[in-house]
């Protein structure tokens, strides 16, 4: 049985893993490089490249709601948009309440970890790590990776003829990207439309000379807030639109959903996105639309070469004068410290059963915790995951036969590889596979049951937005707080605004309850549907992350 644990990293998945490991009784030892916890998510002005940070204006893609620990809510003065500063505080708070960082040391770096020779029966693992220059061997009996998505910078220069021959101004990988403060009057090629490449072009344009944003695929912009101003991942990501999705067919839910995005500005005007592609990615930003709109962002086509001072696109337009040039165009993972024939089992997320377990290894003691693309919270199905996982170490779950395993994963693995920009198109459904997770975990909360015995919780949570909450309600680590985090999730998301009072609709309260009554026989279809099809299809597609 496992009792020694290994987390490596303390990121959002170090922590929950560390928590965890706690909850079922398993012995974690956490080892982070850096002095503090947050991973990516503590902002540092260090330019090493050694670690990855957030640049200093960064706030969340996804709402408090949406993104907290399932047993743990953001304290209801925070906003529903968090900086960098509140979300890592809020790391902090949740390292105290459970205790964590006695589990972790700092400033130590994992340099391998390699099977034991009698992995075959033991599933044993060595761990070999340094600090401050001391190298330490231990033993440990599984190990959770938690270092995620953000370790190299993906940069490709052959992709780009000229930029490291001929062009003579500066170029940076968005990694490098603190501020505005270098760019200030200058002319800057932003390489890349994803959620980064949109925030720093919109950035730049206050201070530039001219911003230019390269956008080579179909791209649709969605705002943070949607109508009547609620978080658009609280109104969107709910089990009820989830069940539509699995209902309608596909062709029609993907022409509901361009209608959707075209309703706030025709895409195909600003040269964004066409209904016409069903390749397509979505990034979240408020201002992008009214910058090209200004022109202080100026969109272009892909990028055909470079001259010593110009960018030649693919439509054979030309922009001269370019002074910097600023690749915004994702991470690749890696996992050095591992031994090569663990590695090579780990070709992509979708090489895991899961999304989290080498199905090939002899004993299931390693597991890669947030190597995974959601159309929500990462930070939720990292959660979702290490429960799962630690159960599983602990005993209480097991996994099916490697044979079926490779098969579950032969089954969902895409027929193509694709680089790091075009990984948007291979997210999965947030709630099908935290769903998926949570299944497996014994931990999903059954619609059709609690319409049984509690109807105004079951319609929360159907209609409601699918917070992290949902996965607290049932099963081993159930939460006794989670009923009323659920009922109250929308006066935590409103507390925040409440610093001017005015007069409120009356009327509203009571037309809500009146929906929701009329709502309960469709309600109750989907559960009893939802109980003959437990394991909705992950469909993919782009959505909000954080």
């Amino acid at each position: 049985m496992v009792r020694r644990v290994a987390v490596i990293g303390a990121g959002v998945g170090g922590l929950a893993s560390v928590k965890c490991c706690l909850e079922e009784g398993l012995e974690p030892t956490c080892f982070e490089s850096s002095e503090d916890i947050g991973g990516v998510w503590r902002y540092t002005d260090c330019m090493d490249g050694t670690r990855v940070s957030v640049y200093r204006s960064v706030v969340t893609n996804t709402s408090k709601e949406m993104s907290c620990f399932s047993d743990f809510p953001f304290p209801e003065d925070f906003p529903s948009y968090l900086p960098h500063s509140l979300f890592l505080e809020y790391f902090r708070m949740y390292a105290r309440h459970f205790d964590l960082l006695r589990h972790i040391r700092f400033k130590t770096t994992v340099l391998s970890v390699r099977k034991r020779p009698d992995f075959a029966t033991s599933g044993q693992w060595e761990v070999v790590t340094e600090t401050d220059g001391v190298r330490e061997s231990h033993v440990f009996d599984a190990v959770m990776v938690c270092t995620g998505h953000f370790r190299e910078p993906y940069l490709p220069l052959d992709s780009f003829p000229g930029i490291d021959t001929r062009f003579k101004g500066r170029y940076l990988h968005s990694q490098e990207y603190k501020d505005v403060e270098a760019f200030r009057g200058k002319r800057v090629l932003v390489v890349g439309i994803g959620n980064t490449g949109g925030d720093i072009s919109v950035e730049l344009s206050h201070v530039a000379a001219k911003v230019f944003l390269s956008a080579r695929g179909n791209t649709w912009v969605i705002s943070r807030v949607s109508k009547h101003g609620f978080p658009f991942d609280m109104v969107s990501t709910t089990r009820f639109n989830h069940f539509l999705d699995w209902l309608l067919p596909s062709a029609l839910t993907r022409r509901i959903r361009f209608w959707k995005f075209n309703s706030r500005f025709n895409h195909a005007n600003y040269g964004l996105a066409s209904t016409k592609s069903s390749k397509f990615k979505v990034i979240v930003n408020e201002e992008l639309p009214f910058c090209l709109l200004s022109g202080t962002v100026v969109l272009k086509p892909s990028v055909k070469e470079f001259t010593e001072s110009s960018v030649i696109f693919e439509d054979g337009t030309t922009e001269e004068n370019i002074d910097v040039v600023l690749f915004a165009t994702g991470y690749i993972f890696s996992f050095p410290f591992l031994e090569e024939s663990v590695r090579s089992l780990i070709d992509d997320n979708r090489s895991l059963y899961k999304c989290i377990f080498p199905p090939q290894l002899e004993k299931p003691t390693l597991a890669i915790i947030g190597l995974v693309q959601l159309t929500g919270s990462i930070m939720v199905g990292s959660e979702m995951q290490a429960r799962w996982v630690t159960r599983i170490f602990a005993g209480w779950n097991k996994l099916p036969p490697a044979s079926r395993m490779m098969a579950d994963v032969s089954k969902k693995k895409p027929p193509v590889k694709r680089n790091p920009s075009e990984r948007e198109n291979l997210k999965m459904s947030f709630i099908g596979y935290t769903d998926e997770i949570a299944a497996c975990a014994g931990v999903k909360p059954s619609v059709l049951r609690l319409l049984l015995t509690d109807t105004r919780l079951a319609l929360a949570i159907f209609f409601g937005p699918c917070t992290p909450y949902q996965y607290r309600l049932v099963g081993r680590g159930a939460w006794s707080g989670a009923r009323d985090a659920i009922l109250t999730q929308w006066q935590r998301t409103l507390k925040p605004l409440r610093t001017r009072v005015v007069d409120e609709d009356s009327e509203r309260s009571s037309g809500w309850c009146w929906m929701c009554l009329l709502a309960l026989p469709v309600a109750l279809t989907a559960g009893l549907l939802l109980s003959k099809h437990p394991q909705l299809g992950c469909r993919r597609w782009a959505g909000p992350q954080l």
